[in-house]
């Protein structure tokens, strides 16, 4: 009976130090606040989205980009490694060709009508990016003046946007610099060196960019004044994650086009395939922030910590008044007890009564 006792106790033990593990807690806590629910909702959103941000960014920069070839073929390769099967460069395949978005013209009531898009499913999409965040840290909506909110996630729509085309421009420039760093070394630019040295400069410089669209989503979307160290951090550990699904892109999206059943839907079950993975990395990476802010004890948002210590001293106060309630009535002699109602009752006839107070 002992050895039993003891084997449990060591079971017991081990399923404890498991729990405590912080990736675990992360887990617990994503699954716990529905993450996966929230990504699927993301990822519907982000298609939409999406399309009408390529139609207006093409329409307003389209001349730029036509006019500079090299830049040209960098965004739609940074696009198309953000987002597997959107297109290439070429335009042979894909969901958009190319050639198109290159066509595309602001000031149309194609654009106009694309511009409105944009602002609803984009600026809906950062709206549910940030609820969805804001649950991973166990806090409510964000009160801000609903104007104001709106101006706030247009700034962020643009400067990812911005970011994006500065990304593609760093990549230009970083290619030709290897060129010609190569040249200048006497390396062959297709040798295998070359390749194993680019390929590494450019996750490099993927994986800052995406840690710092992280931390921008987490620390300014959100309206959380998260510490910097857990905020680059997790913001890392998403960007690793974003990384590792770019390199897997292909391979992780190609039982979608291999199925004869969704072969004629296989380009968009892929890109909800491919955008409910990149948000539910979003939000593993936000709660593995909310756990380490957890474990600091710092309260993210003061008016939120306020309400809620109000709420649990109010609840205090009532259970104190309930206990005392409830030993005053213990006290009371017999024949009174006998002839009394019981509390509870009392209070639910009263509630179902349409006389309220007065019923009873």
């Amino acid at each position: 009976m002992a050895e039993k006792t003891g084997i449990k106790a060591r079971i017991a033990a081990l399923i404890a130090w498991v729990q405590g593990l912080k990736p675990v807690r992360v887990f617990t806590l994503y699954t716990g606040k529905r993450g996966p629910l929230l990504a699927g909702g993301l990822s519907y959103q982000s298609i939409f989205a999406v399309f009408a941000a390529l139609w207006v960014g093409f329409a307003v920069l389209g001349l730029v980009l036509r006019s500079h070839p090299e830049l040209q073929r960098a965004v739609f390769d940074l696009i198309g490694t953000y987002v597997p099967g959107l297109f290439d460069s070429t335009g042979t395949k894909g969901a958009i060709d190319p050639s198109d978005l290159l066509e595309a013209r602001a000031l149309t009531w194609t654009g106009a009508i694309a511009l409105l898009g944009l602002l609803f499913t984009a600026l809906g999409w950062l709206a549910s990016c940030r609820d969805a965040v804001r649950v991973m840290f166990e806090l409510p909506g964000e009160k801000l003046n609903f104007v104001l909110l709106k101006l706030k996630d247009l700034g962020l729509a643009i400067g990812f946007g911005v970011a994006l085309i500065v990304s593609a421009t760093l990549s230009v420039f970083s290619t030709q610099a290897l060129g010609a760093g190569f040249d200048l070394l006497g390396i062959d630019q297709h040798s295998l060196t070359a390749e194993i040295v680019g390929r590494g400069i450019g996750l490099i410089l993927m994986l800052i960019l995406d840690t710092a669209v992280l931390a921008a989503l987490f620390r300014l979307l959100s309206g959380l004044a998260i510490p910097l160290r857990p905020l680059l951090f997790g913001s890392f550990l998403g960007a690793v994650g974003l990384g590792v699904l770019k390199v897997l892109g292909s391979s992780l999206l190609g039982g979608a086009s291999r199925n004869p059943l969704l072969a004629s839907f296989a380009v968009i079950i892929g890109l909800l395939i491919w955008f409910n993975l990149i948000c539910q990395v979003i939000l593993m990476s936000g709660a593995w922030i909310a756990v380490s802010v957890a474990d600091r004890g710092i309260e993210l948002d003061p008016v939120a910590a306020a309400a809620r210590l109000e709420r649990e001293r109010a609840d205090l106060v009532k259970a104190e008044a309930e206990a005392a309630e409830r030993e005053a009535a213990r006290k009371r002699p017999w024949f009174v007890r006998l002839f009394r109602r019981h509390p509870a009752k009392e209070d639910s006839t009263r509630a179902g009564s349409p006389r309220g107070d007065s019923a009873s």
